[in-house]
């Protein structure tokens, strides 16, 4: 029988809120967006995994980030679909799908079906204030050895 509990390895707690910095915050629990072109990870290359900076959930793989030109990190799919929440979205005068992580109901930004057609045809448009990127040398000592090896084949692949 499948195990149905809720991973209790991700969560959104008191102590990780109150060591996020005001924009983190804004983005993150107010569901704000950073300017284009600021972002801490938008020219990140180096292989490893970027996690939710609130609850450590894993997101996105280094390898399925690409230039999208749009301003933001942008992503072809999400490394574990159970940790990513799609929403619809009608702010703004705008309809669009919002992206948020499961464990810790972080803003993430959006998803739009503009990405590159060879690898699926979507862009995860992220705001870098709500990751953490964790350098694939660093993985297993972050908790996150269950990935090295996915992040390690896509790199190579």
């Amino acid at each position: 029988m499948a195990d149905t509990r809720p991973d209790t390895r991700y969560a959104k707690t008191e102590e990780a809120l109150a060591k996020l910095t005001p924009e983190q915050y804004y983005v993150t629990q107010e569901s704000g967006t950073e300017r284009p072109g600021t972002g801490e990870y938008l020219h990140t290359r180096e292989p490893g995994l970027y996690v939710d900076i609130v609850s450590g959930e894993p997101l996105f793989a280094s390898a399925d980030k690409f230039d999208s030109h749009c301003g933001w990190p942008s992503f072809t799919r999400p490394i574990e679909p159970a940790h990513v929440n799609e929403l619809r979205d009608t702010t703004h005068g705008m309809v669009r799908t919002e992206v948020r992580s499961a464990h810790g109901d972080s803003h993430l930004g959006h998803v739009f079906p503009d990405g590159p057609r060879d690898r699926g045809g979507l862009r995860y448009c992220i705001n870098s204030a709500s990751l953490r990127f964790v350098p694939l040398g660093d993985m297993e000592a972050q908790g996150y050895g269950d990935y090295v090896d996915q992040v390690r084949a896509a790199e190579q692949g």
